[in-house]
Parts: structure tokens; sequence; C-alpha cells
């Protein structure tokens, strides 16, 4: 079922949730809406199932408006981020329970709710827990019986609140695999609901970006991390360093130095603002012939896996205004390793690959 929502507004007193918002939703898409908090996703969502009413704007399920319908005929299921399980019925019982509350002509018979519940718990791999109770499961076991409970009802939308919000680090990461191969298998029109930018970049054939109620960028995960629109966009979808100076061509003046940067179309000397991830700036050594990069000296070195993180201090500018500040390198720890570099020593920093924004744009977010 494809879903669309035209225009929609939501306010909560002086706070506007909602801003004209439209969107549309394509049959079997798995869709984030990615955001922080406060953002108005979340109310997006519970408009869409009908848990929420719009101050304005329309709902369409499959070119049907629904705006007017009740939660139980908009044909959606609903995951939230604290299971909502019932704590006293077993597994079984509690995926049973949307059949059994329908209406008695359409409910299924006591065989076929028995037959459907079994292949739910295998599709989730958790048949056998069946006789268990909630408090039984773990936190991510809870969450893929709510998963399963949802699914029950064949519901048309599948719409989840903050999934994996409440578990750890390495529970979320693995739950957030098994739902794309679900989604995979059932090609259910499906709207998740997250903060977590690894976890909608990683799941997601295509994410929503939502700020203040209004909706900064759509596309792909590879489209929203490459080309952000904005930048709000590219601050919030990972790290990024930024470098503050004036446009000169297709550079960025830095004190005395010259960044390459990226097509734009700002004025010649206007003040603008780089932006450049940490695995887009090469660190060099200083041999102290004043080879290019912009200088700086490392504060610390952390390690992950294959990976290091360089924590730098760029050095104060040239009286020009321009201020220095930190940086963060990501490099490989092999390479780490062949430039000598340690705690303490002088570097140049070369970015890769520089994005500028005009500075008046970027402004409101860093006085935020």
């Amino acid at each position: 079922m494809g879903i669309s929502v035209s225009n929609i507004n939501k306010r909560f007193g002086s706070f506007t949730a909602l801003d004209n918002v439209s969107l549309d939703f394509p049959t079997g898409e798995l869709v984030a809406l990615l955001g922080p908090s406060g953002c108005g996703k979340t109310t997006l969502l519970r408009i869409i199932a009908g848990l929420e009413h719009a101050d304005g704007g329309d709902v369409f399920l499959e070119g049907v408006d629904a705006s007017g319908l009740h939660v139980r005929e908009r044909a959606v299921g609903f995951v939230f981020q604290h299971y909502a399980l019932f704590r006293h019925m077993t597994v079984f019982d509690n995926v049973a329970f949307g059949l059994r509350v329908k209406h008695r002509d359409l409910r299924p018979s006591e065989a076929e709710i028995h037959r459907k519940v079994k292949d739910l718990l295998k599709l989730v791999q958790l048949d056998w827990l069946a006789d268990r109770y909630p408090s039984q499961l773990s936190g991510g076991q809870r969450q893929r019986i709510a998963l399963a409970r949802a699914l029950a009802v064949e519901p048309k939308v599948l719409l989840l609140d903050e999934p994996f919000g409440a578990l750890d680090a390495k529970v979320r990461k693995e739950l957030r695999r098994w739902l794309r191969q679900l989604h995979d298998e059932l090609h259910i029109t499906s709207i998740f609901v997250t903060h977590d930018q690894e976890e909608a970049l990683e799941v997601a054939d295509r994410v929503v970006l939502m700020d203040h109620g209004k909706i900064e960028q759509i596309g792909t995960p590879d489209e929203v991390y490459d080309h952000p629109a904005s930048p709000f966009v590219y601050g919030f979808l990972g790290s990024v360093n930024l470098f503050h100076g004036r446009v000169d061509g297709q550079a960025l003046r830095v004190g005395e130095h010259a960044l390459e940067l990226e097509a734009h179309d700002l004025a010649h000397d206007a003040s603008a603002i780089g932006y450049a991830r940490p695995h887009e700036v090469q660190l060099l050594v200083d041999d102290g012939e004043g080879q290019c990069g912009l200088p700086a000296q490392v504060l610390r070195i952390t390690s992950s896996g294959a990976l290091a993180t360089v924590e730098l201090q760029r050095d104060e500018g040239h009286g020009n205004g321009e201020t220095g500040g930190r940086v963060e390198v990501t490099v490989f720890r092999d390479y780490l390793r062949q430039l000598g570099v340690q705690e303490g020593d002088r570097v140049r920093l070369k970015p890769q690959r520089v994005r500028v924004f005009p500075a008046e744009a970027v402004a409101p977010l860093l006085a935020a």
C-alpha cells in the first residue's frame, strides 16, 4: 500500500510540531524518518496511524483519503519503542491478541489463529519461546515478538517508532540487519522513526531528514550522505569539520591557505564555512619546510578496530579573522603507524573534499 501525506500541520499549544509537510511513501519501500528529538517525526508517524489528528492536511492510504478513518480502519501495524507487550500473556497469546479481538465476522477460527501465530513466531525465529512470558525474554526478543504481533493482523502498512531505541548497541545492530532481511522477504510498506543516523543509513531504502517540523532532504542513504542539501543535513549525518574563511574562486581562503572546493555558486570574497568529514581530511607529517596543508597539533589518538581517530588543534589565524579550531581525522591505523605520528606532534591537514555554505546559513546552527 502506498501512503501520501499532504500539507500536514500540527501544533501543540504554541509549539509547531509539523509545518505543512507533504510526503509520498511508495508501496513496498522501507523509509526512515530521521531527525533530532522534537523535529516532528513521531508526530507524523502517529498521524499516519490515526493515533493523532492533524490540525490541517490529509492522509491518503492507497489513494483513498484516510484522514477521517479510525485507527482500526487503517490497516496499519504499529511497533513501539518499549514493546507494549501484555505482561500477563504468554508470547503466543501476545501475538494472537490482535486476531482474537477482531469482529466476530472477521475473526479466524482458533485453529487458523494457532497456525498463523506459529508461522509468525518461526518468521521472527522465536517459535521456541511460545510459552514464555515477556519478563522471561531479552529486550531484543521482546521487540521481535512486538513485531510479530503487529504483523499478525496482516497490516498493509508497518509503522515503527524508535523500535530499537531501548536496546544496547550490539543488539540494536543485530536487529537492524534482521529487520532489513525481514522487509526484503515481506515487502510491506514500512516507515520507521529514528534519531540514529547509522540506523537510518543502514536499513532504509529512503531517508527523510526532518528538523523543526519541516523536511530538510529526501533521498537514498547514499544521496543524503554524499550530497547533503543543507548545513543541517551535513552536520546531522555524522561528524564534520568546519573551516571558516572567504571564497576565492574555486577555493576557500583560510588564513594564508587555500582549500580546493567542490562546485558552488557563492560570490567572490563571500564569508563562508567549508565542511569536510573526518575521513575526507588527509593527515601529513610536518617537515618544517612549509608544505601545503593547514598546520595543527595532535591532541589525542584513539583506536577502534582497523581505524584510528586523531583529534587535533589547528593553529590560530594570521590576523584575518580565522581563529583555528578543533579537527577530527579518521585514518587507518596502519597508515598512522607509517607516518609515525604521536600525540603532541606537529602535522599538516589537507582536506580532500570541501563543501562550502554561506556563513549566515551556518550561524544559526552553531548558535543552537
